[in-house]
């Protein structure tokens, strides 16, 4: 019997301050087989996003490796027998799941009915930066919103997006925007500008009330608001801010009870957003390759610009994925942060 090929992955054995030696770690582990439906990546590029800070932090001592990462770009090197939209040499994008090993590893099997190609004129790592991020918006948006993914198509209505200029909201406002609506959207007033190069027609200070804010407007309200960041602490602000028949979405997860009975007599819709729930419960998963064939095309176009902002890409290792990761848990990231280039970190053994 042939011994089984390895590579390098990163990982951890348990949720430790990033500061930490052992919060990544460098290993060697066997190349996976692919299953029926997948296709075995040799990872290009990933990208850190909030959830591999949460994910990390909660992670308890363990046995085993884990290893996350949520986004990729990469080439196909196999594909398992069922596999029928892809063959090996096609470059492709995706977010993965948490019920396998992510992207933090120099190949991986995904399923490929959350794949799609990756936009080929983005390099690997503006590509990157859009999988997690731009599924998310584009679900809140277009399904749970019920909003028309087509240009202009929803054009008299209006948005207001909650922390405009992190990873989601710099994907939001631009499908926002493309899909005709006006966009209203919070961020400190030194990230205006990036407000307005993704699609918002008016920029707001998050450090002033929102209620004035619109006061100054002269508008009362508008028919969506996605929060994509801890509602409790707008819910105030935001609760007379939504039009009848509207809706109200937020992808962040809350440790308090809301009092959602001021809508009731709103008929307003209230919506989480969860990029995983579709793998983590095998619920409609090809719509989400559908979805990422759409951003795609949409980034061949130049219609959505990536929201990269900064790259790691002397390697993807421990020492990087821990500089990408204190970025993103600083709280103060504007975009994306990829890391790429050849997995060359120097494993330890077990």
């Amino acid at each position: 019997m042939s011994e089984q090929k390895t590579m390098n992955v990163i990982g951890f054995f348990e949720g430790l301050p990033i500061e930490s030696t052992h919060s990544f770690i460098d290993q060697k582990e066997g190349i996976p087989v692919p299953g029926p439906r997948d296709l075995l990546v040799k990872i290009k590029a990933v990208s850190v996003n909030p959830v591999d800070t949460k994910l990390r932090q909660t992670t308890r001592k363990r046995n085993a490796l884990r290893i996350l990462g949520f986004d990729a770009v990469g080439e196909v090197v196999a594909v398992g027998k069922d596999v029928m939209k892809f063959t090996v040499g096609d470059r492709v994008f995706y977010a993965g799941t948490t019920t396998r090993s992510g992207s933090n590893q120099e190949y991986q099997a995904v399923d490929e009915r959350i794949v799609a190609l990756a936009p080929k004129n983005l390099t690997d790592e503006e590509a990157a930066a859009f999988p997690l991020t731009a599924l998310t918006a584009y679900e809140l948006l277009f399904e749970k919103f019920g909003l028309t993914p087509k240009e202009n198509a929803n054009q008299g209505k209006s948005i207001l997006v909650i922390n405009g200029a992190g990873g989601v909201g710099s994907i939001l406002n631009q499908l926002a925007h493309w899909a005709g609506l006006e966009v209203y959207a919070t961020a400190s007033s030194k990230n205006f500008d990036w407000l307005k190069k993704t699609g918002v027609d008016h920029p707001l200070d998050y450090h002033h009330d929102l209620r004035d804010s619109f006061r100054e407007l002269g508008v009362p309200n508008v028919d969506y608001i996605a929060v994509l960041f801890d509602i409790t602490q707008y819910f105030d602000q935001i609760s007379h801010l939504v039009k009848p028949y509207g809706h109200v979405g937020t992808i962040v997860g809350i440790h308090e009870p809301l009092d959602l009975s001021v809508w009731k007599n709103l008929s307003v819709s209230f919506d989480w957003e969860y990029m995983f729930a579709k793998t983590d419960y095998d619920y409609q998963i090809e719509t989400q390759g559908q979805a990422l064939k759409m951003i795609a095309d949409l980034a061949n176009e130049g219609t959505l610009k990536t929201t990269l902002s900064k790259v790691y890409s002397d390697g993807i290792n421990a020492a990087n994925l821990k500089r990408a990761t204190r970025d993103v848990e600083s709280g103060h990231m504007l975009g994306k942060v990829v890391v790429s280039g050849p997995f060359n970190g120097n494993p330890t053994g077990n």
